[in-house]
C-alpha cells in the first residue's frame, strides 16, 4: 500500500457528477437542505441522502440541527478554496458546461466563494491591495504595515481576526478569470464589509453578488488600478 494522503478517494467523491453539483451548490457558503441539495444535483431524494452520507463520512460536508430540519454544509473554507481551484483548472483545459445560462455574466462579475468575493471584481480588490502595497508576498501572502492602516480606514478591525488555523489572508485561484482573488479572513471581512456599506447584496438562491450602480462606483475608487 502506498503511504501519504489518499487524494484517490477524494477524487472519487467529488467526481461522481451528482456530489459535484451538489458541493458546487454548497459554495455559496449556505447551509442546504437534503431537498434542496437533491435538485441541485438532479437526483432523487434517497439517491441524493446516500451521497451526502458519503461526503460527511470523508469530512467534506457536516451537518446541522435546527429544529426538525437538517442542514448540510462545507466542512471548512478550504474545502471551498479547493474546489474553487479544481473549476479553475477545468476552465483553463477546456472542460466546460456545453449550456450556459442568463446568470452566467453575473456569476463571472462577481460572486461569492464560499465567503469572499469572487470574480471579475474580486480579482480587481486583489489586484488593488497588492498594486497599493496593502497585501505582500514573502513566500507567502500577508497584510502590510500600510496595509493595516488601509483596512482600518475602511472600516474593518484587524483585531476582530481570530487566531484559528485559517490564515488572515490567503489567495485563491479563480475559476472564471483564472487569477487570483483573496481569500482567508481578510478576504471574507472585505466582502462583509461591502455588503454592510449597501454596496452590494447577496441574490437569493444564487451565489451572484449584485452591485448597485452607486456601489460598483464606489468599490472601483476605492479598489482603483
Amino acid at each position: 500500500m502506498k503511504e501519504g494522503p489518499d487524494i484517490a478517494r477524494i477524487g472519487a467523491l467529488i467526481g461522481d457528477p451528482a456530489r459535484a453539483n451538489i458541493l458546487t451548490a454548497l459554495m455559496s457558503g449556505k447551509a442546504l437542505t437534503a431537498s434542496e441539495l437533491a435538485l441541485e444535483a438532479g437526483v432523487t431524494a434517497q439517491t441524493a441522502s446516500s451521497h451526502l452520507a458519503k461526503l460527511m463520512d470523508a469530512g467534506l460536508l457536516q451537518q446541522r440541527k435546527q429544529g426538525r430540519h437538517r442542514y448540510f454544509q462545507l466542512c471548512d473554507n478550504e474545502i471551498g478554496d479547493a474546489l474553487e481551484s479544481l473549476m479553475g483548472l477545468a476552465a483553463r483545459l477546456g472542460h466546460v458546461r456545453t449550456r450556459t445560462g442568463p446568470r452566467d455574466p453575473a456569476l463571472r462579475k462577481a460572486r461569492v466563494c464560499y465567503d469572499h468575493l469572487a470574480g471579475d471584481l474580486g480579482v480587481r480588490l486583489y489586484d488593488s491591495l497588492v498594486r497599493q502595497g496593502h497585501v505582500g508576498w514573502d513566500g507567502d501572502i500577508h497584510l502590510t504595515e500600510p496595509g493595516k492602516a488601509f483596512i482600518a480606514n475602511f472600516g474593518i478591525e484587524e483585531g476582530a481576526f481570530s487566531a484559528s488555523r485559517r490564515p488572515v489572508c490567503r489567495s485563491c485561484l479563480d475559476w472564471s478569470s483564472r487569477r487570483t482573488h483573496l481569500a482567508g479572513q481578510l478576504g471574507a471581512a472585505f466582502l462583509q464589509r461591502i455588503y454592510d456599506l449597501g454596496w452590494a447584496r447577496r441574490i437569493d438562491g444564487s451565489r451572484v453578488v449584485a452591485f448597485t450602480p452607486s456601489g460598483e462606483k464606489a468599490f472601483l475608487e476605492q479598489f482603483s488600478l
